[in-house]
């Protein structure tokens, strides 16, 4: 029993680890990618990740997304404008758990022990979790690149950031 409790916790523990995809978030604040078009030409554009993910992966992911929107959009190259990053927490634990718990232990007749191994599964509501999000305002653009840093080839960031990462 106590071996099975073990690699409970161990898948447990390694699901929580996972990398982070790229993919569109699946609700509002959730993991994954999302837009917003702000004007004809300028978006803000999100990558969310939980707070495990590697902050450099979390920027790629949202520049990559940039460049999508970019290429997507007809345009070639695009303009930072803005750039934020937050690694926010997510409130308390809270919300409905299962538990399971082994124990044992003697408390009579001279002397005892007690040992005991617990593993909780949150069923959701809440949880103490933290999330990475890192944000660019962009501005889409074609014709000649600007030479200025914060002028980005949108096929270059997306060749290139697909070549490295395991998108």
């Amino acid at each position: 029993m106590l071996r099975s409790l073990a690699i409970a916790a161990a898948l447990a523990l390694s699901a929580c680890a996972s990398t982070p995809t790229y993919t569109p978030a699946r609700a509002d604040g959730g993991a994954g990618y999302s837009e917003t078009q702000i004007e004809a030409n300028r978006y803000f554009v999100t990558y969310r990740a939980p707070g495990a993910a590697n902050e450099s992966l979390v920027h790629d992911y949202a520049l990559l997304r940039a460049a999508d929107i970019t290429l997507e959009r007809g345009k070639e190259w695009f303009w930072g404008d803005r750039r934020s990053f937050d690694g926010q927490s997510r409130g308390g634990r809270s919300g409905p758990s299962i538990g399971v718990g082994v124990g044992g232990g003697r408390w009579s007749g001279g002397g005892g022990s007690f040992g005991s191994v617990s593993i909780g599964v949150p069923l959701g509501g809440g949880g103490g979790s933290t999330v990475r999000s890192a944000t660019l305002e962009i501005r889409l653009g074609e014709g000649p690149k600007p030479d200025d840093p914060n002028a980005y080839d949108a096929r270059s960031i997306a060749t290139n950031l697909r070549a490295r990462q395991p998108y």
